[in-house]
């Protein structure tokens, strides 16, 4: 578990995936991808990571993922294989606002 501040970036052991935090209510988590800890960008993969199928729905780059309240919102870099999670739970694409109408 790593304390997630906005600015932190992280990758996957088991897929291209890369997410940058965006806003964060300052709590350790435990960020997921494929179904293994996320690694700092310095970090080397684990041997024979793999990835879990029933965490391989995918991210997509430029998409927004936020939990349950939108307190955590990750910015995803570079979209890969794997679904991401965080303790546990998964994350969702954050849905874009509608725009008033105008006359």
């Amino acid at each position: 578990m790593r304390v997630l501040k906005p600015g932190l970036r992280l990758k996957s052991a088991v897929c291209a995936t890369e997410v940058m935090v965006i806003r964060s209510p300052g709590t350790e988590g435990l960020v997921t991808c494929g179904g293994l800890e996320m690694l700092g960008m310095g970090d080397a993969a684990p041997a024979g990571a793999t990835l879990d199928p029933a965490h391989a729905q995918g991210s997509l780059i430029g998409k927004r993922y936020v939990d349950a309240t939108e307190a955590l919102e990750l910015l995803c870099t570079k979209g890969g294989a794997g679904s991401i999670s965080v303790d546990g739970a998964p994350l969702s694409i954050k849905q874009a606002k509608a725009l008033p109408s105008s006359d």
